[in-house]
Formats: C-alpha cells, sequence, structure tokens
C-alpha cells in the first residue's frame, strides 16, 4: 500500500480509533481513498489494549458454525459481516502484519507473545505508510448544518470547536462499557434526534451482585472457584449447563463462567429483578456418590473435616455451603449433597456499564441498509460495537468489531463508486 495507489480525492472520515474504525480505514485507504481517522483520546485502540492485559483473545477456533452461534438472536444480521471475514480470514490477516497466532486449550487464538500491543503497533505502521491521517483529542459533539451534502461533523479539539466535512463518514464509536477508556455512548442522543433507532444501553459480560456476609467478603473476596458446573433457567423456560470457573468479588460475583450466562440472566432481571443461579461444586461426581461419601461414619471429626473427604481441601467451597444452609441442614447429609450438587446463589444486580466488558444496546439493524449505512441519512455509515449486538467473551467481540469494520469500508467504497 502507499499513497501512489490513491486514485481520486474522494475524502471518507471515520470517528473512532478501534479495530472496527482502523479495519475500515485499511480497506478505503487499499481502495485508493484519502481516510482521515479522528480519535477522542490521545491515543488510538484503547480498548483494544485494555482487552490484551490478560493475553489478547483475537477470535476463536470452533467449527465456524458454532461460532456463528454465539452471537444469539443477532446471528441473521450478522451472518453475511462474519461470512466476509470469518475467524480463519482473521487469523491470515494477523499473520500478514508479522504477529503469529496460537490456539489455546479452551479453543481460543491469541497471538504468540499475547499482547495487543505489538499488534497494533504494527497495524498503525501500516497505515500511516500507507497514508492514512490520524487525529487525536477529537471528540465528536454531534451534527451542525443541513443533511447531505452540507453535513458537517462537529469535534471538541485542544484549540476549539472544529467542523468536518466528508464525502462519507463512517462512525465506530464503540459501546458504553469503559467510558474512562474512550466508549462513552454520548454520542446515541445525536443519532436520535436525526431518527435513527438507538437500543438502550445495558450491561454485557458483567458481574453481579450477591448479599455475600462480611466473611465471605473479608475472606474469599478475589478468589476463583474452580472446577464446577453453573445451570441457569432463562426466561424462555430452557435450562443451559456450563463447566468452568467464576471469581468471587466483595460485590458478588463475575468471571468467564458467568459472563457466558451474562444475557440471559440480564435479560430475566428485567422481568423477574433478582435471579437464582445453581451451582454444582462437583460435576465431575453424581449426587449418589457424594451422598455416600457423606453417609461415612463422621465419628469424632467436626463436620468441616467430614466434608473435607468429600469435596477436598477447598476452603471457598466449604464457606459456600456453611453461607448458604443452616445448621441443622448441614447435619442432614440429604439436604447437604443436594446443595453441594446444586448450590443457589442469588443474584440481584447486574454491576453498572461502566464496569462491564462489553455492552448490548446501540443502533439498530433495522436501521441500517446491508452496508451498514445509514437508511436515513446516507452517506453516514456505522460498526463495531455501536451497533446493537453482543457476544461472550473468547473473541467473538472482536471478530465482529473487525468484520463489520471491514463491511463498512466496503459500504463506502460500494457507495462513492454507485456516485460517480
Amino acid at each position: 500500500m502507499g499513497n501512489d495507489l490513491k486514485i481520486n480525492c474522494k475524502n471518507v472520515a471515520i470517528v473512532g480509533g478501534g479495530p472496527a474504525g482502523l479495519m475500515a480505514a485499511e480497506v478505503l485507504i487499499e481502495a485508493g481513498l484519502s481516510v482521515d481517522v479522528y480519535e477522542s483520546m490521545p491515543t488510538l485502540g484503547r480498548k483494544f489494549l485494555r482487552a490484551g492485559l490478560g493475553g489478547l483473545n483475537i477470535t476463536h477456533s470452533e467449527p465456524y458454525e458454532r461460532f456463528c452461534t454465539r452471537y444469539d438472536d443477532k446471528q441473521k444480521m450478522l451472518q453475511k459481516y462474519l461470512d466476509s471475514f470469518p475467524p480463519d480470514a482473521l487469523r491470515d490477516w494477523v499473520h500478514n502484519l508479522g504477529i503469529k497466532t496460537f490456539v489455546g486449550t479452551s479453543g481460543r487464538v491469541f497471538p504468540t507473545e499475547m499482547k495487543a500491543a505489538p499488534l497494533l503497533r504494527a497495524w498503525i505502521h501500516r497505515l500511516r505508510n500507507a497514508g492514512v491521517n490520524f487525529y487525536f483529542n477529537h471528540r465528536w459533539c454531534g451534527f451542525s448544518g443541513e443533511f447531505g451534502n452540507d453535513t458537517v461533523l462537529n469535534f471538541e479539539t485542544p484549540t476549539g470547536l472544529n467542523g468536518i466535512k466528508s464525502d462519507a463518514f463512517i462512525l465506530a464509536l464503540g459501546g458504553a462499557s469503559w467510558p474512562q477508556l474512550g466508549s462513552t455512548g454520548a454520542w446515541a442522543p445525536w443519532l436520535k434526534e436525526r431518527g435513527i433507532d438507538v437500543a438502550m444501553w445495558q450491561s454485557a459480560n458483567c458481574g453481579f451482585e450477591v448479599a455475600w456476609t462480611k466473611l465471605m467478603q473479608d475472606k474469599f473476596a478475589g478468589e476463583p472457584l474452580k472446577a464446577i458446573s453453573l445451570t441457569f433457567t432463562g426466561l424462555d423456560g430452557v435450562t443451559q449447563s456450563k463447566k468452568g470457573e467464576l471469581l468471587i468479588k466483595e460485590y458478588g460475583v463475575e468471571g468467564s463462567l458467568i459472563y457466558a450466562f451474562s444475557k440471559q440472566i440480564r435479560e430475566y432481571m428485567n422481568t423477574q429483578k433478582e435471579a437464582v443461579i445453581n451451582i454444582d461444586l462437583l460435576p465431575e461426581k453424581s449426587f449418589n456418590n457424594v451422598l455416600k461419601a457423606l453417609m461415612r461414619p463422621r465419628g469424632s471429626r467436626s463436620i468441616s473435616r467430614h466434608l473435607q473427604n468429600c469435596i477436598g481441601d477447598n476452603a471457598l467451597k466449604k464457606a459456600l455451603l456453611f453461607e448458604t444452609l443452616s445448621k441443622d441442614q448441614i447435619a442432614d447429609m440429604q439436604i447437604l449433597a443436594k446443595t453441594i450438587k446444586s448450590l443457589p446463589i442469588r443474584l440481584l444486580r447486574p454491576r453498572p456499564i461502566e464496569e462491564a466488558i462489553s455492552s448490548a444496546g446501540g443502533v439498530t439493524f433495522a436501521s441500517v441498509d446491508d452496508n451498514l449505512m445509514l437508511k436515513s441519512m446516507p452517506g453516514i455509515f456505522v460498526a463495531g460495537e455501536m451497533l446493537d449486538w453482543e457476544a461472550p467473551t473468547g473473541g467473538y467481540l472482536l471478530t465482529a468489531c473487525f468484520a463489520t469494520g471491514r463491511a463498512a469500508g466496503m459500504g463506502v467504497k460500494k457507495w462513492l463508486d454507485g456516485r460517480d
């Protein structure tokens, strides 16, 4: 790529320097267009870098048909974009940046170095060399002028208010989670004023609050609860179970196993206020085997020592049982065995969206055409998390951001070619 590839002087302004915006920029600069990226933060990809702190999970290696179902009721809307840039294509793209990847034991795909920074640096270097212009500390603050050729996007900048005109715009502003990293969701009213349908923001991939006793808060906050299975019955009456682990927090619970059910739990809470999840503390053992172990003569041992023969030397699992059951119930081996196999935890509310890994809500798919252009605002496209979809963690979020960013870039090119 290079500046010599530009075959016309048409300009596209992209608002947002995350994965979706940068992918759109790459598509457009390769097509020979002039591309300007406006970012509200002092640097690019803040949320992308934050997601990579524990190891950048780019995508997932599971069979593609199964992969697509992770987008639940939005699969149909996203399918065409995923098909155009599926996980294997995303991995090839990463490799083309000079970044090697590997598949972890869970099937998740990571860069060999695990970090997001080397990938982002290589990508930005390639975009700069190709001629993409970047403008930092430019916070979009709405429209001015009549819609159409006179549309102006206003930005708050270090030197004051600045209005931008362009041949086409791509909005890749993110959702409403982790606002300190730039994705505030503050843009929603400006689109609503123009008649765009924007679904309400809600926490996704989030923790939930539990009324723990002070003992649980003081002694076990930050402790992982491993080798368990979580079961939950949603509003539709469907019961699902999944093995994994969660994390005890002072406020309640979070972690990968909780995130896998966060949408179903949140939707249940929207109607029923509170929700109950059930934890199998020993998913590899049957109820009868657990009961058999508990029915062995206890002798002079304390109930805590007696429990150790059944659940092992796991202080957190024992504490959860004492948190849940009364002394009389603990002494009843039938009740104790049932609770070990199905320990109820009452969830009170989701954590605030500011703490969530991602958000549900945003511009509805009914508001955009197949090229992700706003139906009521021709020439303005949207991509990434600002669209109304959600997915569990595991590379699904990033894959769809890349795929929709690429689709928006291709949509702009198609629209501009059509105008010619």
